[in-house]
């Protein structure tokens, strides 16, 4: 009986798996197809990866957004981690405040949020550009870093940092050695977030950039107004990035942390 009910969530899950990646891998395959053809697959070819690597446009576009998305991350998740521990000892009224605000990006509208970004560079006269874009995506990353790293903060016992400063350790040792090994969970799923949010933002880029600067999504927005299979080779790329990156954040902790068990199971025995 169990096996006859599982049998039907098996088929939707699998279903929506197909309906959510499918489209993924036709692009995929039809980024190699030697025509311009979206229907019709004529042969194998790397023509237009060779127009994309080909495009100054394209490279310097992802550049921007390659640059901009690993500096907005860093910065992020360093802000994002500070107020997260800073909020665990601030009042209750005080946190409550903090983590409505920090929600209301979230929840917020993207078209509101550049809008309004937008506005706000406008009214302190900073030229629209690569600086406008960079202080963008940090501002819309790091609530989702406080996001993630919040509910770790506050999972730790209180008695661990007093007793690393009993026993003679700076705060800032005790931060860097006691907390942060201990909500480092929060923090690389909040990295991660910023990095794909930022790298895969277009909405905000597309209202605080200037000058000619223009990262990924701007381009294949602007492409897409005319047919260009190079679109397909781009996104392609960029999708493999962000496989790599994710699986990247995902068995590298976990084969870092088996390998201290070992050392510790070495040293016990």
């Amino acid at each position: 009986m169990k096996k006859e009910r599982k049998f039907p969530k098996i088929i939707i899950i699998g279903l929506c798996l197909i309906f959510l990646y499918f489209p993924l891998l036709v692009m995929s395959v039809f980024s190699f197809n030697d025509a311009k053809s979206l229907s019709n697959f004529k042969g194998f070819s790397l023509r237009w990866y060779e127009s994309l690597f080909n495009n100054q446009q394209l490279l310097q576009a992802i550049y921007v957004s390659v640059s901009i998305a690993i500096l907005a991350t860093i910065i992020a998740t360093i802000l994002g981690t500070i107020t997260a521990i800073a909020l665990s000892k601030s009042k209750r009224i005080i946190k409550t405040a903090v983590i409505q605000v920090n929600n209301l990006p979230i929840m917020n509208p993207e078209i509101v949020t550049a809008i309004s970004l937008m506005i706000f560079f406008s009214f302190l006269k900073i030229e629209k550009g690569y600086l406008t874009m960079l202080l963008a995506h940090i501002a819309f990353c790091t609530p989702y870093v406080i996001t993630n790293v919040y509910p770790k903060v506050q999972q730790l016992d209180e008695n661990l940092a007093d007793a690393a400063m009993d026993l003679g350790a700076t705060p800032f040792y005790t931060l860097i050695k006691v907390i942060i090994p201990q909500i480092m969970p929060g923090i690389r799923a909040g990295a991660l977030l910023s990095f794909t949010m930022s790298f895969d933002d277009f909405i905000i880029s597309y209202f605080v950039s200037g000058n000619g600067v223009e990262n990924i999504s701007i381009v294949v927005y602007n492409m897409s107004k005319r047919m260009n299979p190079s679109i397909y080779a781009l996104s392609t790329i960029v999708l493999a990035v962000i496989m790599i990156v994710l699986l990247l954040g995902t068995f590298i902790p976990y084969i870092l942390l088996k390998k201290r068990e070992g050392e510790l199971n070495e040293k016990i025995s």
